[in-house]
């Protein structure tokens, strides 16, 4: 699916759609069935818990009421986060998998994916967890100086310093995860393998991520425009929504629901793709490993002289 040499843009994002396309049996079949488990297990949450833990914003009298109100908001879009970060751990193990034999040319199935995958899920649920805690804590000591100050505008400072630091942070070990799947590494040595392929290439990598994330947002907002815009007409979320209330019903919820499994069945294996790819590149790029994906894909004399470079298709 790629050319065995180090890669340019197009060849990575091009290399994650092409995977996408040929094996979209194996690839639709781990991203959909994430894709409903999460949606189903987010629309029985809010359905049932969003009148408790949401309070009508025409009836707050004091700072207290408001406090409720914004911890209810809190509550229900951390549990949100939680499901979908579950589901995002389960399909990256299996889509990492997926890609990776790609490269060889190689075909997938659910099954031997998970066969593959199931080993380190664990750790790889660890990774995601580890990285989100310690993401959500620089974030809070950053402007709890603000907080304790009662300045708006030192928490302010804190946050953006914060987001910086994250951004830079994010990069750096955004190969951890295909690290841990790949090289069936531990937590702290996926960390430090990131941290050493992204070395020297951090704007390039952070372009090539903000530019997967700029299309995956485009194309879930495409497909999310027009179920909102039904639950809204036919889900009975406009009336909900005239008298100032969330929308909870079932129709509403389900529309909503039935657009976030499409959304998150076409982007999860292009940023999935990305990831393993710009892993793959980094690693051709520092430690020739084109050499050990030709002699895999049974590529003859790769890497001899005078032997004729392989066809950007050849061996996967």
């Amino acid at each position: 699916m790629i050319p065995l040499r180090p890669l340019g843009l197009g060849e990575i994002l091009d290399g994650a759609v092409t995977t996408m396309r040929t094996h979209w049996r194996s690839v639709l079949s781990v991203t959909a069935v994430v894709a409903v488990i999460v949606q189903l297990a987010t629309v029985i949450f809010q359905r049932y818990s969003m009148n408790r833990l949401m309070t009508d914003p025409g009836s707050i009298t004091g700072p207290g009421e408001m406090l409720d109100v914004m911890g209810g908001s809190l509550a229900v879009s951390a549990v949100s986060i939680f499901i979908q970060v579950i589901g995002g751990v389960l399909a990256t193990a299996l889509l990492t998998m997926i890609f990776s034999r790609a490269v060889l040319g190689q075909p997938s199935t659910v099954a031997g994916a998970w066969r593959d995958a199931r080993p380190q899920f664990l750790r790889l649920a660890g990774l995601t967890l580890l990285l989100t805690l310690a993401s959500a804590a620089l974030l809070l000591v950053l402007m709890l100086p603000g907080i304790l100050a009662s300045s708006t505008g030192l928490a302010l400072l804190g946050g953006v310093a914060g987001l910086a630091l994250l951004a830079w942070l994010w990069v750096r070990f955004s190969l951890a995860s295909a690290a841990l799947m790949l090289e069936k590494a531990t937590i702290p040595k996926a960390l430090a393998r990131s941290a050493k392929l992204v070395s020297g290439a951090w704007w390039r990598i952070f372009g090539i991520s903000m530019l997967t994330a700029l299309i995956v947002g485009i194309v879930s907002m495409i497909i999310a425009v027009p179920f909102s815009a039904m639950a809204v007409i036919f889900g009975g979320g406009f009336d909900d929504i005239v008298a100032g209330n969330t929308p909870d019903s079932w129709p509403y919820l389900i529309i909503m629901a039935l657009g976030g499994v499409i959304a998150m069945a076409v982007t999860m294996p292009m940023q999935s793709g990305v990831t393993v790819l710009l892993y793959i590149d980094q690693r051709i790029r520092r430690e020739a490993l084109d050499l050990e994906l030709a002699r895999a894909a049974g590529v003859q004399d790769y890497g001899t002289p005078g032997a004729a470079a392989p066809h950007p298709g050849a061996g996967g």
